[in-house]
């Protein structure tokens, strides 16, 4: 039995001055509050949550007595999150500073700290007492709804100072039980394509969108945009990001993705069958470029995301019960997947004839 889980965002109602002004200060004290857990996090080399709650609780607790008092469990949780992912960039090299910043804030809650009220209104606790708040759902929202999944006790919201709106991250879980394979549905993922071998029939997907071209496409635009502005502006200017944010090439990439994984999936749910993938390991991209000099292949590889398709796939499967096995890729070019009889490349060509594996059998 395996928990799936889906987030799903709404948006509150515009709120009157005086209510939105109450978020605002929860706001500010709970990044207060996230700021020097984490500090103290990072200084002590905690990266749990339970160690950092039981030392710092009533200390964070006697600084803001009118708090619900759940507000720093969830702090604690946030703080913690930070911490361990700031640890590990830190031991890696990767952090650029001593401690990290904290810039965004989405306010954690647990069951403490909001409940739902119908389907359309949620009560919070706040500083001033509970506040309710009715939401603005969607087809997404009700599609979770109506198909039997159960809210989840953890929720988050984000302030909208513009439109003074909260946004609501809403979690819906749902319990899935994996069923017994009938057979197996194979899976190979390339640059620029995904390969899928069905009953013996291989079917090829070349993602709608040429990855090559998309990824140089993107490139070159980027190249050319950070040159231009980078001249005028400067290299930290804001009108340069804001370019580049339009750029959306982050947004096409994952719909294809999450594309061409809905299509394999479903094919192995109305089979019954298990989806094999390979095993690529923590890095595979460092591994594939080793004896490679082009450059421009070199950022082609590192932006096809191998196991980003295979995470989709793995997402995907979860939500249908769909089972998924990881196996070594290591001698799969070298046998044929049907027979399983070795194959003799003629020319250095990665195509063959699977005639001479059919007569040796």
């Amino acid at each position: 039995m395996a928990r799936v889980a889906r987030t799903v965002i709404v948006r509150s109602v515009k709120l009157p001055r005086k209510l939105f002004r109450a978020f605002i200060e929860l706001e500010d004290i709970y990044r207060n509050m996230v700021e020097q857990l984490v500090l103290y996090a990072v200084r002590n080399n905690i990266k749990s949550f339970t160690r950092l709650k039981a030392l710092k609780y009533r200390e964070i607790r006697s600084l803001y007595p009118r708090l619900p008092s759940h507000y720093v469990y969830t702090a604690c949780q946030d703080a913690s999150t930070r911490a361990k992912s700031f640890l590990r960039l830190k031991k890696l090299g990767l952090a650029k500073r001593d401690y990290p910043e904290v810039r965004r804030v989405s306010i954690w809650l647990d069951d403490h700290l909001w409940k739902p009220l119908g389907c359309t209104s949620i009560k919070i606790a706040t500083h001033r007492g509970g506040v309710i708040m009715e939401f603005e759902p969607h087809k997404q929202y009700w599609k979770y709804i109506n198909r039997g999944w159960k809210l989840s006790s953890e929720a988050k919201i984000k302030l909208d100072k513009r439109n003074r709106q909260i946004i609501i991250y809403i979690t819906f879980v749902k319990e899935v039980e994996e069923y017994k394979p009938k057979g197996y549905l194979s899976v190979d993922v390339n640059e620029n394509n995904v390969t899928m071998l069905v009953d013996c029939v291989a079917y090829f997907f070349n993602f709608n969108t040429d990855i090559e071209k998309l990824v140089l496409g993107y490139y070159y635009r980027r190249k050319g945009s950070q040159e231009k502005y980078d001249k005028h502006y400067g290299k930290k200017s804001r009108v340069k990001r804001k370019i580049l944010r339009k750029l959306k090439e982050r947004k096409k990439k994952l719909d294809i993705r999450w594309k061409i994984a809905n299509i394999i999936v479903k094919t192995a749910y109305e089979k019954r069958y298990s989806i094999v993938l390979e095993r690529l390991g923590r890095k595979p991209a460092n591994n594939m470029i080793k004896k490679i000099e082009d450059k421009q292949l070199h950022h082609r590889i590192f932006q096809a995301s191998f196991k980003g398709v295979h995470k989709a796939i793995e997402e995907k499967a979860k939500k249908y019960g769909v089972p998924v096995i990881y196996v070594n890729p290591k001698n799969t070019s070298r046998l044929c997947p049907i027979h399983c009889s070795p194959i003799n490349y003629d020319n250095s060509s990665r195509i063959v004839d699977l005639l001479p594996a059919l007569n040796s059998r």
